[in-house]
């Protein structure tokens, strides 16, 4: 089951954009961070069961974040989302641990799907 959300990216606009595609009626808690060494800070303190990853930020990038997040959780369900539609990128994501890599800008359906995948793999897991 999914509760936490954890939303990381250095535009409070993509943050809220990325809120909006999700539905309003599951009951999730949303956290957000504005860059890859405040997500990892939160990805520790809220332990969330999804979180939505940024690649492009300051201090820290979301490749660094995944790297450390999946250091400290092998099961993190971690959705990179990226306007980079770069092979290079996705298979870089891909081997640091992403769960999937959805490109900006966001579909709801998109959100949607990936959500309910993930929902998938976490009952399996439990």
């Amino acid at each position: 089951m999914i509760r936490k959300i954890l939303i990381v990216d250095d535009s409070p606009i993509a943050r809220k954009m990325l809120k909006t595609c999700i539905p309003k009626d599951q009951g999730y808690e949303f956290y957000e961070a504005g860059d890859g060494k405040d997500g990892f800070e939160k990805y520790k303190d809220v332990k969330p069961d999804v979180t939505f990853m940024d690649l492009t930020m300051p201090v820290m990038t979301g490749y660094e974040s995944l790297e450390e997040i999946i250091k400290y959780d092998k099961n993190a369900v971690i959705i990179v989302v990226t306007a980079d539609v770069q092979i290079k990128a996705i298979k870089k994501c891909m081997k640091l641990g992403a769960y999937m890599v959805l490109r900006k800008p966001l579909k709801r359906e998109h959100i949607h799907s990936a959500l309910s995948n993930a929902r998938d793999t976490l009952q399996k897991a439990d």
